[in-house]
């Protein structure tokens, strides 16, 4: 008897786990990619303008999975000082933020994973990378965010934040 019951709870459990799965006309499983549905609230254009530079990082749905980014500074309105492009991708429930800066890295993504995240905002880390080792965006409102990177540059504690404001809606 208590075999029976074991087997029926066991049955049970693979059932219920099985309903919770989505699955389409083929019978194959239907991905979601809650973790970057998380970060959509970076969908758009930031600027981050002084007297002398001018951040622009732009934000794009890419696919179910990836949201993409280009970042650029700008220098007396003509000469880039840096240009990186971002992908954020899902991938097995975790999020993962990649960023590519030409000239630097062997031009090869550098990884950052999220090691934490509320609704406003998501911290990536990366503690083997020489700097930054943690890039953390914090949602301050609908029209503003601050991006801030930070750690260990030749032995000494660094931290660059930048206040930046919507351009345009979500894409």
């Amino acid at each position: 008897m208590k075999k029976l019951i074991l087997l029926c709870n066991t049955a049970l459990l693979i059932i219920i786990a099985i309903s919770c799965k989505k699955y389409d006309a083929f019978g194959n499983e239907i991905k979601t990619f809650d973790e970057l549905k998380k970060a959509n609230w970076l969908l758009g254009q930031w600027q981050c303008q002084t007297d002398t530079t001018n951040l622009i990082e732009t934000w794009t749905f890419e696919n179910d999975s990836t949201l993409t980014a280009t970042s650029f500074f700008i220098q007396n309105k003509k000469d880039t000082l840096h240009h990186e492009t971002i992908e954020l991708i899902e991938t097995n429930k975790k999020l993962i933020y990649k960023a590519t800066i030409i000239g630097e890295n062997s031009n090869e993504p550098v990884p950052f994973q999220k090691t934490m995240e509320t609704e406003t905002e998501l911290i990536f880390e990366n503690p083997t990378h020489n700097y930054p080792q943690k890039i953390t965006y914090k949602k301050i409102s609908n029209t503003q965010l601050t991006a801030t990177i930070s750690g260990k540059l030749n032995g000494k504690i660094e931290s660059e934040s930048y206040q930046l404001k919507k351009l345009t809606k979500n894409n």
